[in-house]
Parts: structure tokens; sequence; C-alpha cells
């Protein structure tokens, strides 16, 4: 088993907690990682015909089974459970007794605000984050994506990710939203993918498929609550100058984002229009990846006015602003420093960097540092 980075954090938290709730993307490696930690666990899926029948006709039975604990996987399939789970959790002092995994973070907090609150404790668990897995190029990398089940079987990464869609959307979909079309729901998620790292115009979309601002807010939804999408918004400070509202949107996966955007081959994506979008996106992600592994909640945004000034990430520390640009080349030219200056120049801010996809480190008089993506995880490196 590849170590995961959110393994200490997992011991942490079911030290501390009655419970512990592993939510993530489906093929993550919850139930892997889980298992791995707490190797003395009974295990159980509700994915099992038979034990979710067996939980759902009997819920307390099922529990006392399971009395010295156990790791219930996908549990958002049962959500009987939930109450009877409260009561043992009130009875008991013992810590880390069960870990449950989801896949569906909507149905999964649902039941667990309504009855767990207060005693469990959340790990989200992502892909595979570049410094848990030996890379290859960057572009091998992007295309490939960085699902556990492509590094850890002999399968082709092309087709598992086609599939991959296909079984998220007459799954996961049906199971969240009874949506009538899921052809045109399809079409939305890759109409999504098409406006990766650019402003997210629901209008836009809704007209393109012919469906109302309501509905794109709900299918929106549904692929932040499936771990598929995130939204990074605008940062607030404006410096004077008027911003945009509207937040960008990004995929977790660039693997994914490329099936849907139908590129097949490093070919397609290197002379791809939008492979700028897709390297910055990959980027992001990972700083996304690197705060959840530890169990804290990003502090990411983005700046831009309206006379199109922007800067790809905003890094909030308290009172602090860090910028950081990102750019696809590998060559360093001038044309990478002009947002970083004028947003230094507004916001008296001296420190910046610029994230590129070349080998060499430049540390410029002015406080901005030029850095290949290989370093951004180095400890320290930035103020993640």
């Amino acid at each position: 088993m590849i170590f995961r980075k959110a393994q200490e954090n997992l011991i942490q938290l079911s030290s501390q907690f009655k419970a512990v709730a592993i939510i993530g993307p489906r093929q993550s490696g919850k139930t892997t990682l889980a298992k791995a930690v707490f190797p003395d666990k009974a295990c159980v899926s509700l994915e099992n015909l038979t034990n979710r029948e067996f939980a759902v006709s009997d819920p307390q039975g099922f529990l006392n089974y399971y009395s010295d604990g156990a790791i219930i996987d996908e549990i958002q399939n049962v959500p009987e459970l939930f109450s009877y789970l409260q009561q043992i959790l009130d009875e008991t002092k013992e810590t880390g007794k069960f870990i449950l995994t989801g896949s569906n973070n909507f149905l999964l907090q649902e039941n667990i605000t309504q009855s767990l609150a207060g005693r469990i404790a959340y790990q989200i668990l992502l892909p595979f984050s570049i410094n848990e897995i030996e890379t290859s190029t960057v572009k091998d990398q992007i295309l490939k994506g960085f699902y556990p089940p492509l590094y850890d079987q002999p399968v082709n990464s092309t087709i598992w990710l086609e599939n991959y869609i296909t079984t998220y959307i007459e799954r996961d979909v049906r199971q969240l939203k009874n949506i009538s079309n899921l052809g045109n729901f399809k079409r939305f998620v890759q109409l999504c993918a098409g406006r990766t790292g650019q402003l997210l115009n629901m209008s836009s979309i809704g007209i393109e498929l012919g469906i109302d601002h309501k509905t794109v807010q709900s299918w929106l939804s549904i692929l932040e609550s499936s771990f598929i999408i995130y939204r990074l918004y605008p940062h607030y400070k404006n410096f004077n100058k008027r911003l945009v509202k509207m937040p960008k949107i990004y995929f977790y996966d660039t693997g994914l984002l490329c099936s849907l955007m139908g590129i097949r081959k490093v070919e397609q994506l290197t002379f791809h229009p939008l492979y700028g979008s897709i390297f910055e996106n990959f980027v992001i992600s990972e700083f996304y990846k690197k705060k959840l592994n530890l169990g804290i909640h990003h502090n990411f945004y983005f700046w831009r006015d309206k006379s199109g000034h922007e800067i790809d990430l905003i890094i909030e520390n308290g009172l602090e602003l860090y910028p950081v640009e990102i750019k696809s080349g590998k060559t360093i030219t001038s044309e990478y420093f002009k947002n970083i200056d004028y947003w230094k120049r507004l916001s008296g801010n001296s420190k910046a960097t610029i994230i590129y996809d070349g080998d060499s480190v430049q540390k410029r008089s002015n406080g901005t540092e030029v850095i290949p993506w290989r370093n951004i995880f180095a400890d320290n490196q930035l103020p993640v």
C-alpha cells in the first residue's frame, strides 16, 4: 500500500473522537486507508446487498453484531443506522470505535448533522497527491490523473476514467437527485470541464443546455458533494478596485478533467488551447490535497479586478495575503511578472511566488520567487 499523507491526521482524530468519517470521491482509497490504520477492526461494506439488507431491516441488531466497533463502508446507503449509532456513541467512552466511509458527501453530511453532530470528526481523502506517488512528466501525470486503482492495477487509464464517469452518473447522480435526462447531465459535466480555471457563468451554461439557473446551481452542488469539482472564490479585499464576484471552477482530478474534454494523448494535451488552465487546475488541486490531508480547511482564493488583472491563487494566512501565479511554460519571461507586480503595488506586499513548468529557481530582489512545480510542496516552501 502507498503511504497516504492523511494517515497521521486520521490517527489523531481517532484518538480524540468516538467516530471518524472518511469522506471523498469513489475510488480515492478510503476503505484501504481505514483498513491499514485500523487492521484489527472488522470491516463491513454496505455496498454488499446482504449486509445492506441486514442493516436496513434490523439496524440495532446489525450494530450489536459489531459491538466492538467496526469500519462501516459506504454508510450513507443505510441512513437508518445513524440514530442507533448516536445512542451507542453516547453510551461509550471509547474513542475511534467506529470508522465510517462514504463517497456521497451530501447524504453523509445530512445524516451526520441530524444524528452525530459533536460525536464525529471528518477526514477528507482525495485521490493521490503528487508527493505520494512516483511521478513521470507533468503532462503524463495530468493526463493519467491520481485515482489509486490506476496505480495498483494493470488498467488502461483512458478506459478506466471513461467508465468512472459513466458509473458515477448512473449510480451517484441517480442516488442524489432524480434526473430524468442523464445524457443532459453528462453534457453539463463536460461543459464544466471546458470551463476549468474560468469564471463560472451559470447563465451561459443554462442557456447552452436549455435549463434554468436553479437547475444549474443544483447540478453544481451534486458535482461538489461527490468531490468531482470545487469552486475557488474571489478574495474580498479590493484595494479600492472593483472586483469580479463570480467563482472559478476546478476539478479535483486532472485525469477525469482530460477525459471529459476528450483529451486522450499527451500530444493532444500539449497543443490544447486550454492547457494553461489545465496545468493551473493541477497545481491548485495539489494545494487543496495538502491542506485536506492535514485536516485543515483551505484558505485559498483568487483575485481579479474588472480590468482583467488577475492572481491565480491567493493564500490567506491571518491578516497576510500571499499571491501565487501559475504558468505552464518552461521558460521564464517578463510576462510572468506583470500581474504579480501590479498586485504588489496595490497591496503593498513584497513577497510572491510564480510556479511554472521549468527547472530553474530564481529569487528576484523585489521579493518574487520563481520555482518549478516540483518544488511547491517541499517543507516550508510556501505558506500553505
